[in-house]
């Protein structure tokens, strides 16, 4: 028996998912050992149901997935509960926080072994291996040397990082075990999407390495796909045994290639699907005509787009591998398609925050009048590991958290969710302007995501900050933080549609 945990992520009820990555390690266990899957994001009280599955039936590991933020403090809680109430039964963090941070999850008491990147392959490596109870925690050293993308103590205390595994297609794995969840309607969102919006991945990983982004220390620059057969395949199946109406991919590039673009649109159209996804702005300038309008007809609503600067010396350093122009010609030719691009910008080069802040809101308004449709994302840059070296050089200018409850403190909580990063490199000042920029933008032109903001509150929005945005008055927006107070508009940069 194995019990996988997904810890509480989000802070708004609306904003529950289909929990991917428990579910694809379910799909590798299925015929082969018993599962029990305890989500944070739907269960009340996910202490409570772990301690009914181990007295119903007692589970040889607890496997926890997390991201760094609120579910990697949800996941402290719940694993250290867990090892006092059954301290021989070895815990397993996996995903981006662990991947990213491994030594830092092995200086907890409560965590045995890491999984790194992709775990299907190594998750199941991983409990061939679990033995009986033993004094380091159902482990034995010895026997994990040998399996790729892991992370432990041996007998000594020292961790030990073995190689790491290659990547592979989600297409070369079974389809998710949807049945397993217990309320699998609670799953379905309503978005500006449609009433009943499910997730999905269909690739893993992203060849680019850009030097701003952690996907790059996970998926170390490469990218697997499924064939757009089978997906079209999964979401036929979501829609007869769900009703689902819309689609969020979660990929991170997910347009690689052209010739599957045009084929998954063309299988999936029949299905009536709205749907949202990431991609890059480079490739979809490739695309021809014909095949963005193939995408738009098939339901593609809106793409999540890094535009991440406007000035081409910064996207050289952050090794984006674009053009500021390129992305002004991809916001002019997209809107002809319907399709709405949501840029995301990442603000505050280490080496001169305030030119770069300057830089950029001058182009987002130049990008706004290219296409007043396209949505804009602004984020404080927030550097996380990376292979080849942090963007703008600050390596040696910030030291991580070692342990995972220091990471859970409200400086460190701050810095992941971008709230108050508190780094070294960017004067409170300029802060304050990037924050009131942002409030600004948002206020003047509401997100079309937000689904529960009426006429009237948008329309109370855009009046209270057009003289603002017109004369270019950013600095105390008390006016706008109060009006969002009160209707409480919807902010992308820390809800999931």
């Amino acid at each position: 028996m194995i019990v996988f945990l997904h810890p509480r992520s989000i802070r708004r009820a609306r904003n529950r998912r289909f929990p991917l990555s428990v579910l694809a390690l379910a799909a590798v266990l299925e015929g082969r050992e018993e599962y029990e899957i305890v989500d944070g994001n739907i269960d009340p009280d996910p202490a409570a149901s772990l301690g009914r599955v181990m007295r119903e039936r007692p589970a040889r590991a607890l496997c926890v997935s997390l991201m760094p933020g609120p579910q990697m403090v949800a996941a402290i809680g719940l694993s250290r509960w867990f090892r006092a109430s059954y301290p021989h039964v070895p815990i397993i963090w996996g995903g981006y926080f662990p991947s990213l941070y491994p030594d830092t999850a092995l200086n907890a008491p409560y965590v045995d072994v890491v999984v790194r990147g992709q775990g299907e392959d190594t998750f199941l490596e991983l409990l061939a291996s679990v033995g009986q109870a033993s004094a380091c925690g159902g482990f034995q050293p010895s026997a994990l040397r040998h399996i790729p993308g892991i992370s432990y103590r041996d007998q000594f205390g020292l961790h030990v990082h073995t190689r790491d595994r290659g990547i592979r297609s989600p297409g070369d794995f079974p389809w998710m075990p949807y049945h397993s969840l217990r309320e699998p309607h609670k799953y379905l969102a309503r978005t500006f999407l449609g009433n009943r919006t499910a997730v999905h991945q269909a690739s893993y990983g992203c060849p680019f390495r850009c030097k701003f982004c952690g996907v790059t220390e996970v998926a170390g620059g490469r990218q697997k796909c499924e064939k757009p057969e089978r997906t079209a395949a999964i979401l036929t199946k979501l829609q007869h045994d769900f009703g689902i109406d819309a689609v969020q991919f979660y990929d991170n590039n997910f347009f690689l290639r052209e010739d599957d673009s045009a084929e998954l649109a063309e299988r999936i159209g029949p299905l009536n699907l709205q749907w949202w996804c990431e991609g890059r702005i480079d490739i979809l300038l490739r695309y021809s005509d014909r095949t963005l309008a193939a995408l738009r007809r098939s339901g593609c609503k809106m793409i999540f787009l890094g535009a991440e600067s406007g000035s081409d010396e910064i996207l050289r350093a952050m090794d984006k591998q674009l053009t500021s122009s390129q992305t002004l010609d991809l916001a002019r030719r997209i809107r002809q398609f319907g399709i709405i691009p949501e840029f995301s910008f990442v603000i505050g080069n280490p080496k001169d925050p305030d030119t770069d802040l300057r830089t950029n809101m001058q182009f987002i308004r130049k990008l706004k009048s290219a296409n007043p449709d396209a949505e804009i994302i602004i984020q404080h840059y927030t550097p996380t590991p990376h292979p080849d070296g942090m963007y703008g050089d600050i390596d040696d200018k910030i030291a991580f958290p070692k342990t995972p409850d220091e990471w859970a403190t409200p400086r460190w909580y701050n810095f992941t969710v971008r709230e108050d990063p508190a780094l070294p490199w960017l004067p409170r000042r300029t802060k304050r302007l990037i924050d009131a920029f942002e409030t600004v933008m948002s206020c003047r032109w509401p997100t079309i995501q937000d689904s529960r903001l009426s006429r009237w509150a948008r329309a109370m929005l855009k009046g209270l900050s057009w003289w603002r945005y017109a004369f270019n008055c950013y600095k105390w927006p008390r006016e706008l933080h109060l009006a969002q107070m009160v209707l409480r508009p919807r902010d992308p940069r820390v809800e999931s549609l």
